[in-house]
């Protein structure tokens, strides 16, 4: 999964399951862009953790939830490495709460934040490949709560089922442009947020649950990402991997 003279975009970079991805890419060669939201107090964490390992990068703040932004952010990219081979797709937003009472407006800021966002960048940056003429990989983040109905969470179910049609639909169409598109389902990842949403009591009576008795890490994402971002999966387009250590299997 050798990744040298790569550059690769990766939003929502400064935590989570965006960071492990920009650290796992960096480790197999590759240099970096990666942006987080205007004012994040993480970016800069990341950005010096990749410089640790040798890899050149870029740190991008702007606000992908929205078109202008994320044209900010590719406008800045290309200018600043002047051009890119990897895009790794990780907006997300998400608001739990009962389906009879939700907000109409979460709803829409969820899909927005979640499914629109990732049609914004992949749009640019497929235009961007495409124009370059070298082919490319295109990989969203989206999750098991693609095909599990988890209850209080409505929209951000239906934004990341959206998400992978949206894929499997744009692997189809630039094909021809050797524009490899994939998408990964996470499981239950120990990142920040899930201890913002979780008490500790939660993790300690789930995590026994899970098939692989342990909860997911931001880095086996990022091996995942790597792997698909590597000429090793170039016969591979179209295609939903996931990276749940069976979590799906728990209740079988």
């Amino acid at each position: 999964m050798n990744l040298n003279q790569k550059i690769a975009l990766v939003t929502g970079a400064g935590r989570g399951i965006g960071k492990g991805c920009a650290l796992e890419l960096a480790r197999r060669g590759a240099d970096m862009v990666i942006n987080d939201r205007p004012g994040s107090p993480d970016l800069a964490v990341t950005q010096q953790e990749i410089q640790d390992l040798g890899r050149r990068v870029v740190a991008v703040e702007g606000n992908i939830f929205e078109r202008q932004g994320c044209q900010e952010v590719v406008d800045k990219a290309v200018e600043a490495v002047g051009g890119l081979n990897i895009l790794i797709s990780n907006p997300a937003y998400s608001l739990r709460g009962d389906f009879v009472d939700y907000d109409p407006l979460e709803w829409q800021k969820t899909l927005d934040a979640t499914l629109t966002s990732g049609f914004h960048m992949s749009q640019l940056i497929a235009r961007h490949m495409i124009d370059q003429g070298a082919g490319g990989k295109i990989i969203f983040i989206s999750s098991v709560h693609a095909s599990m109905p988890y209850q209080r969470s409505v929209a951000y179910n239906a934004a990341k089922a959206g998400l992978n049609q949206m894929a499997r639909t744009i692997a189809a169409e630039v094909a021809r442009h050797r524009i490899n598109v994939n998408a990964i389902e996470p499981g239950w990842i120990d990142t920040p947020g899930e201890h913002e949403t979780f008490d500790g009591s939660r993790f300690a009576t789930q995590i026994p649950k899970i098939p692989w008795q342990r909860i997911g890490l931001p880095s086996d994402i990022g091996k995942a990402a790597a792997f698909l971002a590597s000429d090793d999966a170039d016969y591979i387009t179209g295609t939903i991997l996931r990276v749940d250590g069976g979590w799906v299997l728990k209740d079988v």
